[in-house]
């Protein structure tokens, strides 16, 4: 569970608050206008970015002074984030451990997940030499490695076609189904499709989680002028 206790976060003039709970495991999506603070969210999470004010929890464990590197907390980013010198493996391996030569215990995790995102026989070769639909594949498999509780999606899929992306996020509900999965997208289908719950930002106010079957049946009106 992550709370967010009176969080303000301010630069050049731009002000984002949160005061809410988002609960697991599940998907959540992050949706609204451009500009709104999503990515900023996900940011303050992530430890990229310190509130001003605040307190952000996992469970009982205040975030605040953790790391990005010793938070429960992984980033699966738009550009894959994969290393074009390394080979699928070692990218992959790098999820459970942060060494160019992984440890053959990672390397052997690495075998496995590839296989469990259909990427069997691709160990060796370069992302360069993989598509785009496969470079996220091997994205998701390294995030599998990782074994963080909490995995932040900022438009991670939004370069690829419909088709892709639809059947990355089946990939996302079925693999990581144990996690809490926050999901930032710009297209409300993605939310409908495979959120529980949709978390609505906009000009730096992120509303509460609701259900999103719900929440787009009766949508309140900054979410029904976003959706027009």
């Amino acid at each position: 569970m992550l709370t967010f206790k009176d969080v303000s976060y301010l630069r050049d003039g731009f002000l984002l608050r949160v005061d809410c709970t988002v609960k697991g495991p599940g998907i959540s999506a992050v949706i609204g206008p451009s500009g709104g603070g999503k990515s900023t969210f996900l940011s303050l999470i992530a430890g990229f970015d310190l509130p001003d004010a605040g307190t952000i929890y996992w469970g009982d464990t205040d975030l605040r002074p953790l790391a990005p590197g010793d938070r429960p907390v992984a980033v699966l980013f738009q550009d894959n984030n994969l290393f074009p010198h390394l080979d699928v493996l070692t990218n992959v391996a790098l999820g459970a451990s942060p060494l160019a030569r992984p440890a053959e215990d990672a390397k052997v995790r690495a075998v496995e997940a590839l296989g469990r995102v259909g990427l069997s026989g691709f160990e060796n070769r370069l992302p360069g030499e993989l598509s785009g639909g496969q470079q996220s594949r091997a994205a998701l498999a390294r995030i599998l490695l990782t074994d963080r509780a909490v995995v932040l999606m900022d438009e991670a899929f939004s370069a690829l076609g419909p088709s892709l992306r639809v059947e990355m996020l089946g990939l996302v509900t079925e693999l990581l189904a144990d996690r809490i999965v926050l999901m930032v997208t710009h297209d409300p289908m993605d939310a409908k499709g495979v959120a529980g719950q949709t978390i609505f930002v906009d000009a730096g106010d992120v509303f509460a989680p609701v259900e999103t079957a719900g929440l787009f049946a009766n949508p309140h009106k900054a979410l029904a002028d976003y959706l027009a």
